[in-house]
């Protein structure tokens, strides 16, 4: 089998998967980028692997190539690439090509309502319902937005990110996140990793760690980031008095973030329905951190369990979030409880390593003519989840 994944640009979330794909079927598979990254992720640490990667190929520098190899292949997943150029001389050929999406309609579905947006909806997906195209479905409002549009209908599967996966000894784990302060009391460590960007509501970390200070309680604040927030964030750290207990760590590698998260109590993950996915929350969780998260964000309904695996807040409900928070910094044993179900949850079925030996059996029942989804987990059917429902429906199916 030859098997093509075609992107925008390979990034650190793309590269652990690619790696176990290329260990499977070594030169029949490859990696086609369309675009240079961007400045602001190259500038947090992604990107610097490229020049090393042996099945990757860049269109822009060797387009007959990589043309070739789109039209050609047994299987071509075809995702984050808005120029439908690179796809439609092999969805015009009738040949099987597995669509990989996040949300059409992030702003909020209503928008399905343009005229326009609907024809060119129409145009990319909807007339290709009844061919050999499917659709992975980046976040778990995608099937709802792709239904409104009608496009394929029990052709959509839960899919995702997958950053690179660590094995930890648990118990070792919990003893570095419980280190004494001076004192001989533990410090609370509580992490909020990203852009420094509306969207991802950084400053509701800012208003977490003044409630545990206005509450008596030992506690660290980790920013790590930047971005056009940063002098308001640290305005507002100053304004409470609590500098002291928050710490603003800048960009750092990838490598770097984790070393964070592997020291950390409480993950933060603030991001509302603009988020399509949120890498960081897989990495979390495998750095077994209690994690407390937004519904709005694609990942969160995927990967969370309210209450077995993490918390999960109604999206942009900062009460309902300081809530939990001081739930988890006043309860030891639900933080190790919520950790440890987290980093089985990535270690078991989340991880690289299982979405490439899914996606490859996958590709295999596409080859016979065959449709095999999982029973759960990625690449299982895609539930239709609306936004509005994402907070209950991460709270129905904890376990």
């Amino acid at each position: 089998m030859k098997l093509c994944i075609v992107s925008n640009y390979i990034n650190h979330h793309q590269i652990p998967m690619a790696n176990e794909l290329y260990k499977m079927l070594g030169d029949d598979f490859t990696f086609i980028q369309t675009s240079p990254m961007e400045e602001d992720r190259v500038k947090m640490g992604w990107g610097n692997e490229v020049n090393e990667i042996p099945y990757l190929k860049i269109y822009y520098e060797q387009p007959d190539e990589c043309a070739d190899i789109i039209l050609n292949y047994d299987i071509v997943v075809f995702g984050g690439v808005e120029d439908e150029s690179y796809i439609k001389p092999r969805l015009d050929a009738k040949k099987t090509v597995i669509r990989a999406s996040e949300r059409l309609y992030r702003e909020g579905q209503w928008k399905a309502v343009s005229p326009r947006g609907l024809k060119k909806k129409y145009e990319d997906h909807t007339r290709y319902r009844k061919d050999s195209v499917y659709l992975l479905c980046h976040g778990a409002y995608v099937a709802s937005d792709f239904n409104i549009v009608r496009a394929y209908p029990q052709k959509k599967f839960v899919w995702g990110y997958f950053p690179q996966v660590y094995e930890y000894d648990i118990d070792e784990l919990f003893h570095q996140k419980n280190q004494e302060n001076d004192n001989g009391k533990h410090n609370i460590r509580l992490l909020w990793a990203g852009r420094f960007m509306q969207l991802k509501h950084p400053e509701y970390a800012i208003e977490a760690a003044r409630m545990l200070y206005k509450n008596n309680i030992s506690f660290q604040l980790d920013m790590v980031g930047g971005g056009d927030m940063e002098n308001e964030l640290k305005s507002l750290t100053n304004e409470y008095g609590i500098e002291k207990y928050v710490q603003f760590h800048g960009f750092k590698n990838p490598t770097e973030v984790r070393e964070f998260m592997e020291k950390a109590d409480i993950f933060m993950f603030t991001s509302n329905y603009l988020e399509g996915w949120g890498a960081v929350v897989n990495e979390a969780m495998n750095s077994a951190c209690a994690v407390v998260a937004g519904h709005g964000a694609g990942a969160v309904p995927f990967l969370i369990k309210h209450g077995y695996n993490g918390m999960v807040y109604k999206n942009e409900d900062i009460n309902e979030f300081k809530d939990y928070v001081m739930c988890l910094a006043n309860n030891s044993k639900l933080r190790k409880k919520l950790g440890i179900n987290a980093y089985n949850t990535i270690i078991k079925e989340w991880n690289p390593k299982e979405a490439a030996d899914r996606l490859y059996h996958f590709c295999e029942g596409l080859m016979r003519g065959e449709v095999n989804p999982q029973k759960e987990g990625p690449l299982s059917m895609a539930p239709d989840i609306s936004p509005k429902k994402g907070y209950k429906y991460s709270h129905l199916h904890s376990k």
